[in-house]
This record gives structure tokens, sequence and C-alpha cells, in this order.
């Protein structure tokens, strides 16, 4: 089996932050348009049935932002301790 090395640097926070930036940005956006959307149908009809449950759904990923920079932020910072002490006790 062969290993293999992977390799991060501090300059690789950037794009990852910036993905989540836009992803933020996008789905507040589209919500926005989709309520528009919305607002324009006959109440209770299933256009308007659909968009309520599209906007729900697309809801549901900004709801767990959050807790996926979460994540993110905690893997890059163990994988820079890993990283620090298997130079420094090797």
């Amino acid at each position: 089996m062969e290993k293999k090395v992977s390799r991060f640097q501090i300059q690789d926070m950037l794009p990852i932050g910036l993905t989540i930036v836009v992803l933020g940005i996008g789905l507040a956006y589209g919500l926005n348009v989709m309520s528009d959307v919305q607002g324009d149908m006959t109440p209770n009809t299933l256009e308007y049935n659909a968009t309520a449950s599209a906007m729900e759904g697309v809801a549901k990923l900004p709801e767990k932002l959050p807790l996926i920079v979460t994540v993110v932020v905690a893997a890059i910072i163990i994988g820079i301790l890993v990283r620090y002490l298997m130079v420094k006790y090797n």
C-alpha cells in the first residue's frame, strides 16, 4: 500500500472562506428570489405550495452553515497542530 502525503498551507484557508461566503450570498439571494416568485402566485395552489416547499428545503443549508464552518475550521486547526507536532517530535 502506497502512502500519500498531503500538504496544507495556511494560504489554503482563503479559498475555503471565500467559497463559504459565496455560498451564503447565493443561498440568501436565491431564497429572496423564490420569495418574490411565491408572492406572485395565488395562495394554496400547487405552484404556491411547491415554492414554499422549495424555500423550506433550500433554507436547511443556511441553518447548518455555522456547523459546517465550525467543522471546517476545526479540521484545519487539527491538521495544523498534527503537522506541527509531527515535525517537532520526529
